[in-house]
């Protein structure tokens, strides 16, 4: 059997060593055959964007041996070969303008020199002009493949820099559109899609692929494509582990499946995730959200105070998948173009289509809300992973005595200046801390008269919170009481509980709460 190897994104390489490659030509194809010529497609890291480059920069070097067998190959393409500039940013570390403005002429020099051209201007963006224009002549245009055009800007988005940087990319990729008459197709990927950065403003002939029905699943993988390129590693591992194949495959689904780029297009699989679960021999953990934590996302999460919960629970419009502007970045947004929120159902509603957002699978899920958790009350990921493996014992036993207890042993070594003085600080640590450890809950519930801060259900027993911040225990059990806010879930099944509690925001602990049986 072909080698299945989940750390190279290079196409030639993968071809020539006899890896296993699961075909998306047929894409391709469709992209170069077409009228427009320019497209730019966002999907989240380590899912396939890079390998894509590589194998459209194989295609345009006329390197058609690699692509026997293939559905290109069938294809009526004449493979001429054609000059490429290829810029991978992927390890851009520019702080300054000043900084990526040296980056990005170092890049176009050293493109310059595979190509033996010789560069004489010094500004970045004047130096891929001129690389273009010396590369094309009336029978021989460019092409120009980007990858991940946005990391300067994703490394420096809470920057007091951010502007700065982006005037310097600005005139850079306008340069795109300046040379239109000289490219024969331009590619540009990225994580996410920025406004007024040039490429989304400045290039009225950009064709943007990333919610595009018919190119929906030319990155990650679909089930039949699972099946069909993966099945001969994936059997060997369900007999291994006793595992009935259906089942195994049910299982690998709910781990790794789950991506969604366009509201009816079929879910895909992470690339990445499936490679590295069969290279570790069926080991159902987290492969993706281990090769890189997105810092720069939960720091916004926690500057912006992000309600998740309400994310999770409300529908959101067609404006959450559009490019949005570095100064007013939406955490929402971020964590759909990254890929930690995914479409999971939409309707037609009366002034365009909702969509429904969730999790895209239990890697995703698990992974980030506990790493949301260890950031929000700067915790080591390792230390929020135990502590949610204890409260699940405690809601099992039915005691919401021990669940108070373990979370303020838990919430006794976060510094003091790290607390933030709103209750939604409290109400989302407590939201994020339920769905890890599996217990349902609601937040903000809607009752027959508001909302009540909380409504978790676990096996037999449901609980209804109401949370202060710096007054008593005594006041919002009252307000449970008084609102009656137990009566909508009354025919539940369940039996149902009663807490009020209290936060001291000078130490991030309930230090006051009351437990009472509904009556």
């Amino acid at each position: 059997m072909r080698e299945v190897i989940f750390d190279s994104y290079d196409f030639e390489y993968l071809i020539s060593r006899n890896c296993l490659y699961v075909d998306k030509s047929e894409y391709y194809w469709k992209l170069i055959s077409s009228a427009a010529k320019t497209y730019f497609m966002s999907r989240p890291r380590r899912f396939g964007k890079s390998l894509t480059i590589s194998a459209l920069h194989a295609i345009f070097s006329g390197k058609r041996d690699l692509f026997k067998g293939l559905a290109i190959d069938a294809k009526d393409y004449d493979w001429a070969v054609y000059p490429i500039i290829h810029l991978d940013f992927g390890n851009a570390k520019a702080d300054s303008a000043e900084t990526l403005e040296e980056y990005l002429r170092l890049r176009i020099q050293q493109e310059a020199d595979k190509l033996g051209k010789n560069l004489k201007q010094n500004d970045s963006a004047a130096a891929f002009y001129e690389l273009i224009a010396t590369l094309a002549n009336d029978e021989q245009k460019v092409v120009i493949l980007i990858d991940e055009y946005d990391k300067p800007i994703l490394n420096n988005i809470l920057s007091p820099k951010i502007k700065e940087i982006l005037n310097v990319l600005k005139g850079f990729y306008s340069t795109i559109k300046t040379c239109d008459s000289m490219e024969r197709f331009v590619f540009m990927t990225g994580v996410s899609k920025f406004s007024k950065v040039s490429v989304f403003s400045d290039l009225n002939n950009l064709v943007d692929l990333t919610m595009d029905a018919r190119f929906a699943n030319m990155m990650g993988y679909t089930q039949e494509e699972l099946e069909d390129n993966f099945g001969a590693y994936l059997k060997p591992l369900a007999e291994k582990q006793n595992i009935d194949y259906s089942d195994f495959l049910a299982k690998i689904k709910l781990w790794y499946d789950g991506f969604r780029f366009e509201k009816s297009a079929e879910t895909v699989y992470n690339p990445v995730s499936l490679a590295s679960f069969i290279v570790n021999q069926g080991d159902f953990r987290n492969y993706w959200f281990a090769t890189g934590t997105p810092t720069f996302l939960l720091e916004l999460a926690k500057a912006t105070n992000f309600n998740i919960e309400q994310t999770l629970a409300e529908p959101v419009s067609e404006l959450a998948f559009s490019a949005y502007e570095v100064g007013n970045v939406s955490p929402l947004v971020l964590m759909i173009q990254t890929g930690y929120l995914t479409i999971k159902s939409y309707e037609h509603g009366i002034i365009g289509s909702e969509f429904y957002l969730d999790f895209p699978n239990l890697e995703v899920k698990s992974s980030f809300q506990t790493y949301f958790l260890a950031f929000y009350i700067n915790k080591q990921a390792l230390e929020t992973d135990g502590f949610s493996k204890k409260l699940v014992k405690t809601f099992s036993n039915g005691k919401p005595e021990e669940f108070i207890n373990v979370f303020n042993s838990f919430m006794a070594g976060v510094p003091y200046d790290l607390h933030i003085k709103v209750e939604r600080y409290y109400q989302t640590i407590f939201f994020v801390i339920f769905r890890m450890i599996g217990v349902y809950i609601q937040a903000e519930a809607r009752t027959f008269d508001g909302r009540v801060d909380a409504f978790a259900a676990y096996g037999d027993n449901a609980y209804i919170f109401e949370f202060k911040l710096d007054s008593t225990a005594e006041v919002a059990l009252e307000q449970i009481k008084t609102k009656e806010y137990f009566k909508q879930f009354e025919n539940s099944g369940k039996k149902i509980t009663l807490i009020g509690a209290n936060f001291d925001s000078k130490t991030g602990k309930i230090t006051d709460y009351k437990i009472e049986p509904n009556k």
